[in-house]
């Protein structure tokens, strides 16, 4: 179907028969919104590709996703409430603190964990054609939005777009842990992510290239029950760009040293442990000024394609 350009915007600003749903615009495209959609109980959505992506995300944040089935995946293929319940252990994860007007505060935009601690709002949109879904956590208190969404791109693979915008008059300086988790390496069926969990783990090796900062997350062999030699030739890649990046960390190990307002250190090599990729990285952000970065993964990456990346 093809819409004019009139037509379409006259139909994104147009709301409809709900007090907490509408059409909106976002940067010129359209959007379906959900206000307040965390108060609804925790519900399933798909984003669709034109190519062989696929995804399933709550909208309490869990996600699993992969490229054409569930053996090439890139966060674990699970039943729709296992997905709801990993909402905190997998996928977007952002721990944010502020400094305002001489003040220190620590913000986890989307989780449960600072949730009586500031007035703030979440939405949830998702464009027109269906392959894009963004969240955003409005904080009133400390006059700032962060967004993250998820779409994807055939050449490069999966795309998690996030913006910090300061709303208030002062400015803001932001010292961030912001990434993915629970990032699988490239070779796991299905029944070994369901059922060997645990032994999956044991072979995950988690490597950061220093000079281009491309997280590799691959497996140490395949897992086989045979005395022979099994080699892993491709891996899982994330990178990133938006953004000066102080540090990178390659497991979810010190997110509460973050948290705790203890030192982190970066992390090159990570063995056994879930994989994951977050930028340390500090912004100041003047009156009504915002930042955006991307976090891009991609499947079945040989050594070539990590040369070429």
């Amino acid at each position: 179907m093809t819409l004019d350009y009139k037509t379409e915007t006259a139909m994104a600003t147009e709301p409809i028969d709900s007090k907490n749903e509408s059409h909106v615009l976002i940067d010129g495209e359209s959007y379906w919104k959900i206000s307040d959609f965390n108060n609804m109980r925790p519900f399933l959505m798909t984003v669709v590709s034109a190519t062989d992506h696929w995804m399933f995300i709550s909208s309490n944040g869990g996600i699993s996703a992969g490229r054409k089935n569930p053996d090439s995946a890139l966060f674990p293929y699970y039943t729709d409430d296992m997905i709801m319940d990993m909402a905190e252990i997998t996928g977007s994860k952002t721990i944010l603190k502020v400094e305002r007007n001489g003040e220190n505060y620590v913000w986890e935009p989307f989780s449960e964990r600072y949730g009586t601690k500031f007035q703030y709002s979440r939405n949830l949109y998702k464009n027109r054609t269906g392959n894009k879904v963004l969240f955003e956590e409005v904080n009133e208190d400390l006059k700032l939005v962060f967004r993250y969404a998820w779409t994807f791109s055939d050449k490069y693979g999966f795309v998690r777009e996030a913006s910090a915008i300061n709303t208030g008059e002062q400015e803001v300086r932001i010292e961030m842990l912001d990434g993915i988790q629970n990032i699988l390496p490239y070779g796991l069926n299905s029944d070994l992510q369901s059922q060997r969990s645990t032994l999956v783990d044991a072979y995950k090796k988690n490597e950061l290239d220093r000079k281009s900062g491309i997280g590799i997350f691959s497996l140490s062999s395949m897992i086989v029950d045979k005395a022979e030699p099994s080699e892993t030739l491709s891996a899982t890649t994330v990178w990133s760009t938006g953004v000066d990046v102080q540090q990178v960390l390659l497991s979810a190990l010190q997110l509460m040293d973050f948290r705790f307002d203890r030192s982190i250190v970066a992390e090159f090599d990570v063995r056994a442990e879930k994989g994951a990729y977050f930028l340390n990285s500090s912004i100041t952000l003047g009156a009504g000024q915002d930042k955006t970065w991307y976090i891009v993964a991609e499947l079945n990456q040989a050594h070539k394609d990590i040369v070429n990346l």
